[in-house]
């Protein structure tokens, strides 16, 4: 199956084709395993790496960003040699102590933890508003083989506009979603623009710091990245042998 893999910046780009070092080639490509061939650059400026059966995507940082290239990678793909499945991928802030440092987290669930209103009864979402959803589901069995694969915590990933900094921010996030995994910018933003185009997501993060008061100096991206690649060494045989959705 053909995928489609977003990040957000070129670091993570690197460090998920660094990872997809032996896929199983796309029938199109010819090239082995350790022929990287230079990225494309897609209309609106958005670099596109082809690695086997997985094309890798800097789309931008955001949710906005992130759906903006996202549609617009899959918009260009030509059929019938499009996509079958849509992958964000990156580092993240882990929820503690369930995903720590240099841990991997799956997500079973994409939340837009942000999108809503505030109201003085608390936090409303968007879907309780009756204005959209909140929430994507990637495929179950897809995400727990992905979880076993690569070790990871199968767990919600919140999509935030902002990265948590202080303590109050953390205890509301924690008490709206107790199960919550990790937070990143952009996962929410990529399943909307997957589910425009009737395709199924996954999400994929590697924790560079705990959520919590910001504390740039604790953070550890170095190693964060290195665990997003070798995830993707384990991840790559999983998600070129799925068949889609049952």
């Amino acid at each position: 199956m053909r995928a489609l893999i977003v990040t957000a910046v070129t670091a993570e780009a690197d460090s998920v084709v660094r990872g997809l070092s032996g896929p199983v080639p796309h029938p199109d490509h010819s090239p082995g395993p350790d022929h990287a061939p230079e990225p494309r650059t897609l209309p609106g400026g958005y670099l596109i790496h082809r690695r086997g059966a997985f094309d890798v995507l800097v789309a931008g940082v955001g949710p906005a960003a992130a759906a903006a290239g996202t549609a617009t990678a899959l918009a260009l793909a030509a059929a019938p040699d499009g996509y079958g499945l849509v992958v964000s991928a990156g580092i993240g802030g882990g929820f503690a102590p369930a995903a720590p440092i240099g841990s991997l987290v799956v997500a079973d669930a994409i939340v837009a933890a942000d999108l809503g209103a505030e109201t003085p009864q608390g936090f409303l979402t968007v879907t309780e508003l009756g204005f959209g959803r909140s929430v994507h589901l990637p495929p179950a069995e897809l995400a727990a083989r992905a979880a076993e694969a690569t070790g990871a915590l199968l767990a919600p990933v919140l999509t935030v506009s902002s990265v948590t900094g202080t303590a109050a921010r953390t205890t509301a996030l924690a008490a709206l979603h107790p199960l919550a995994g990790a937070e990143a910018m952009e996962g929410f933003g990529v399943a909307e623009a997957a589910a425009a185009h009737g395709l199924p997501v996954l999400e994929v993060r590697a924790v560079s710091n705990a959520v919590g008061p910001r504390d740039r100096d604790a953070w550890r991206i170095g190693e964060a990245l290195a665990a997003l690649a070798d995830g993707f060494r384990a991840l790559g045989p999983v998600l070129a042998s799925w068949g889609g959705p049952s």
